[in-house]
């Protein structure tokens, strides 16, 4: 009974339509459905907690075995952040109670420290200006770098449009190896560094990363313009009916020629 009513919910089930499963963005290549799903889709590593592992757990206290329950912190991303680098943190929205216990909660934001300071990309080799967290400084330094950073880290860790930028612009000079043109020594010794990365990516993978649904709608739109720019199928096609309808006549008239010698009457 039980595998029956399992089996008739999963019947039931409807996935739920997203932007990427409707409408234009249906006809959005896979590459960047995996990209966005990765982004928007996909559970961030938490970093207002330490995940707890498995399903079960022992109280330590009672000993009993009680299940794990990893209840992610309401966060909230404000359209601002997407200027900066922010590894990972967001505001954190709760409640705060004033010392005495019998008073009414409130609502409260907490928001990340932020300051300006400048990044240094090594494959770009490019100094950038821009407005960072204290998590983000920590996490850059941890991956001896902003470029190991960016490239071992998932789109939805990452989160802002400007990191995602610069991790596409790294994408991309790795592999057209395009950085440092005027230095091939230096070009191959920054590249060595950095190839492994990108066996996780497809060519077509690095060309959709990063860009907002936007972005990738107007490439898109791109494209088709740029297919119906070339000549039509019509075109073609009657081209090559020309030619075979002239091939068709030399053969009737090589036909005849043979007839005709071997017809004793002419």
């Amino acid at each position: 009974m039980e595998a029956k009513l399992a089996n008739g919910l999963k019947l039931l089930y409807i996935p739920k339509k997203t932007r990427i499963s409707s409408g234009l963005g249906d006809r959005l290549p896979e590459a960047y459905k995996k990209f966005y799903k990765e982004w928007r889709h996909k559970v961030p590593e938490p970093v207002y907690y330490k995940a707890t592992p498995g399903k079960w757990t022992k109280d330590e206290k009672t000993g009993a075995v009680i299940p794990v329950q990893n209840i992610p912190i309401p966060l909230k991303y404000p359209k601002t952040m997407h200027s900066g680098i922010w590894g990972g943190e967001a505001v954190v929205q709760g409640f705060k109670q004033n010392g005495n216990k019998y008073k009414s909660r409130v609502p409260h934001f907490w928001t990340p420290t932020l300051k300006k300071s400048v990044v240094y990309s090594e494959i770009l080799n490019k100094y950038m200006s821009t407005t960072v967290t204290e998590k983000a400084l920590d996490v850059i330094n941890k991956n001896y770098g902003l470029d190991h950073y960016l490239l071992k880290t998932a789109a939805c860790d990452l989160r802002t449009t400007l990191s995602l930028k610069i991790k596409r612009h790294i994408l991309m000079a790795l592999r057209d190896k395009t950085l440092y043109a005027d230095d091939k020594v230096k070009q191959q010794e920054v590249y060595d560094k950095y190839k492994h990365y990108l066996k996780d990516y497809t060519h077509e993978e690095i060309e959709w990363y990063g860009l907002t649904f936007s972005e990738a709608l107007l490439k898109m739109q791109d494209i088709d313009e740029l297919n119906e720019k070339k000549a039509p199928l019509k075109a073609k096609y009657r081209l090559e009916l020309i030619e075979e309808l002239k091939n068709s006549n030399e053969t009737v008239e090589e036909d005849k020629s043979w007839l005709n010698k071997l017809n004793p009457f002419n």
